[in-house]
């Protein structure tokens, strides 16, 4: 019976040799702050040649977050599920939908 383990041992197939010096330099960054509604503060490094974004979804609560901790970006606000009957019940009132279904029982019995 297999017992699941690799011949070898504090390494990954495939991976290369660690430290700084084999892999090369890292590319030169820049380091930006977003704040969020809730006031959490996020700190992420983007490469310097990138462009920084005024928007930046929050990692501990998923609001937008913005650069200014004093114009924090407003939340998108999504409208809730709605079922089919609700959908239904927003286009016809209960006295067109009463109406409706005596046309469809009286077209299924064969009366019309």
């Amino acid at each position: 019976m297999a017992q699941g383990r690799s011949g070898i041992k504090g390494a990954r197939i495939g991976s290369g040799p660690l430290g700084e010096p084999e892999r090369g330099d890292l590319a030169p960054r820049v380091v930006a702050s977003f704040w969020c509604g809730n006031g959490h503060h996020s700190q992420l490094s983007f490469a310097v040649e990138a462009v920084v974004p005024e928007v930046w979804d929050c990692a501990k609560c998923g609001l937008p977050a913005g650069p200014d901790p004093d114009n924090i970006p407003s939340a998108i606000s999504n409208a809730p599920y709605m079922t089919h009957m609700g959908y239904v019940r927003q286009r016809r009132s209960q006295e067109e939908g009463e109406i409706l279904l005596n046309e469809a029982l009286a077209r299924l019995r064969g009366n019309i």
